[in-house]
């Protein structure tokens, strides 16, 4: 008996996102609380958690969704890659709701080393679960914040395309997660001083969120009481989009284009259409598919 391939639905999609970007902050915040509230680790282990649960989340989720789990990835792969707009939305909220959850698991484990740190919930524990200018101490202000958002995210989004692209020196199919989480190991260990990288508006709001409704009053503002949360927001949605531009300008349009892997409505990292050619491609991210963009187009 021959199996044939189960169809993708958009609710699979979204439980995938959902489940990637959970395994994703799982890593991330739960390496946050153990370095503050517990005492154990430092940057170096922060920077490297976190590329890890980039690496893992990605492997859950690619086959089935391209595992972006960051709706500034969504939306840069939507306005330059050809994903569905009408996806959007619901991928984004499925990421901010899978950091939420994992967020949340985080904050039960480890309720009572924060309790004992910090019993009234205040600013000094917030930057477990969310971001801060400068990290909570150094003197950085909020547009400095938003700068650095915007420049980490567009570096973020460059070599993710650079690496998918299949045109390119692209890994093999199976590394691309592996370097992607590298990519976030590195701009930690660089670009993690202004703003503490979230580089991705789900894995600061969803845990901001969950900070907010199990006690910290502070979590919309900064320690200097500046209305903040917007910064990880709109700051990496910018830098998706500059950093998306900027690779199809200096990089993507100079590289050779063929019929076979530029095909109307293909995605370049298509896992299904490259196993089907019997060639090696990598699974993120995966932009609309062939059938899709067709029903779409004569829609």
């Amino acid at each position: 008996m021959v199996e044939t391939p189960k169809q993708r639905t958009l609710a699979a999609e979204l439980a995938a996102e959902f489940a990637g970007t959970f395994i994703l902050i799982l890593f991330g915040v739960g390496v946050v609380a153990q370095v503050v509230a517990g005492g154990i680790g430092d940057h170096d282990s922060i920077a490297w958690a976190w590329g890890l649960g980039v690496v893992l989340g990605v492997y859950v989720a690619a086959r089935i969704s391209g595992a972006h789990l960051n709706p500034a990835v969504t939306i840069a792969l939507a306005a330059f890659r050809g994903f569905s707009w009408r996806k959007v939305l619901p991928y984004s909220l499925a990421q901010t709701a899978g950091a939420f959850v994992a967020a949340l698991l985080v904050r039960w484990n480890y309720s009572e080393v924060i309790a004992a740190i910090d019993p009234n919930h205040t600013i000094d524990t917030q930057g477990i679960f969310s971001t801060l200018p400068g990290n909570g101490s150094l003197p950085v202000g909020t547009w400095g914040a938003f700068r650095d958002q915007i420049i980490g995210t567009a570096i973020l989004l460059f070599l993710i395309l650079a690496i998918t692209d299949l045109r390119n020196t692209s890994p093999g199919a199976n590394l691309a997660p592996f370097i992607i989480g590298l990519i976030v190991v590195a701009i930690g260990m660089a670009w993690g001083t202004n703003a503490g990288y979230a580089i991705n508006p789900a894995r600061d709001l969803g845990p901001r969120l969950l900070s907010y409704v199990t006690g910290y009053g502070s979590a919309w503002r900064d320690q200097n009481g500046d209305i903040y949360f917007w910064v990880p927001i709109v700051g990496p949605i910018i830098g998706a989009l500059v950093g998306a531009l900027l690779y199809d300008l200096l990089v993507g349009r100079n590289l050779p284009v063929s019929d076979e892997d530029q095909e109307p409505g293909r995605a370049p990292t298509d896992p299904e259409l490259d196993e089907a050619r019997g060639r090696h491609g990598t699974p993120i991210p995966r932009e609309a598919d062939a059938a899709e963009r067709r029903t779409e187009s004569r829609g």
